[in-house]
């Protein structure tokens, strides 16, 4: 009998990404500070993170697989995009990404019976932007929680010339072609 997945997260987004495979989960949110440590680098960080997070509910869920997940962001100078968290820095930070690549990295952890842990990457070129176009998307999308300003799984895919990634479900969160290529190697019954 195979373990019972579990998400630890609060996102809908994930929610929704993960039950498209058709699997039955439990959610709940993960205990951890998602505070970055002096000097990490945005993949290291994604990458503790999501494994933090899975291993917060090992605990609570013992017989569960629990998959945490978390991404970042880096600025073409390789700089970390925290999540805006206001208005004015949500329009800053697009308008300082306007016509650059910016390198997105999704990670994702399993704890419980099953432990693995990986890096999605995935790099976006926003379009050149004016102020007015990014004032219009903040306002109509209130990206204020979101790496990087924007929700790819919305409106912020207007913003993009172009995106790049092994897994095009990695800029929402969840990168579900690497996990189900995980989960099918313990044995959860996948198409």
């Amino acid at each position: 009998m195979q373990a019972p997945l579990l998400l630890a997260s609060t996102s809908k987004y994930r929610a929704e990404r993960l039950a498209s495979l058709g699997l039955s989960f439990t959610q709940a949110a993960p205990h951890c500070d998602e505070s970055p440590l002096p000097g990490e680098l945005p993949d290291a960080l994604a990458l503790r993170l999501a494994h933090n997070k899975a291993q917060s509910l090992s605990g609570e869920f013992p017989d569960h697989v629990i998959i945490g997940s978390d991404q970042t962001a880096a600025a073409p100078d390789g700089s970390l995009l925290s999540k805006p968290g206001t208005r004015e820095r949500a329009c800053h930070q697009l308008l300082a990404c306007s016509g650059q690549a910016v390198t997105f990295y999704s990670g994702v952890a399993l704890a419980g019976p099953v432990q693995d842990a990986w890096l999605v990457t995935t790099e976006v070129r926003f379009r050149r932007l004016t102020r007015r176009e990014v004032e219009r998307y903040v306002a109509a999308e209130q990206p204020l929680d979101c790496a990087g300003s924007f929700k790819a799984e919305a409106l912020g895919i207007t913003l993009f010339d172009w995106i790049r990634s092994d897994d095009p479900n990695a800029l929402i969160g969840l990168p579900l072609i690497s996990l189900a290529q995980r989960l099918r190697q313990s044995n959860y019954q996948l198409p």
